[in-house]
């Protein structure tokens, strides 16, 4: 019935600084915006090759500063972390554990949460 999961949503302020987060400090692509009114746009952006995108909405959109439970996948987690946190990006302590992936929480301007865990190869 169902094949791939298209978009999640996320609530923010300001659409612009969004994308701007999205594209310039962790690197996702733009896959979509487009205009619903003179102040409503719908804008996916997502990392480049990912089926799933990450839907920003303002505007009466879902609710800002919340933890979305988003989990995105990333090679090396130590790696990202560091860069990350080198773009700016809150990112709280990388998780290492004999029970789990490395991962770690970050924190985008809105004060939504993410996720980022490395996956075993």
């Amino acid at each position: 019935m169902f094949s791939d999961v298209r978009a999640v949503a996320v609530g923010v302020h300001d659409t612009d600084a969004a994308i701007t987060f999205f594209t310039e400090q962790l690197g996702f692509e733009v896959r979509m915006d487009v205009p619903l009114s003179e102040s409503m746009r719908w804008v996916e952006v997502a990392p480049s090759g990912s089926s799933t995108s990450v839907a920003l909405l303002s505007s009466s959109g879902p609710p800002v500063g919340i933890d979305t439970g988003i989990r995105f996948v990333v090679d090396d987690a130590a790696a990202t972390h560091a860069g990350l946190s080198a773009a700016g990006v809150r990112v709280d302590e990388l998780i290492l554990s004999d029970y789990a992936p490395p991962m770690f929480d970050f924190t985008d301007p809105d004060g939504n949460v993410y996720y980022a865990s490395e996956v075993a190869g």
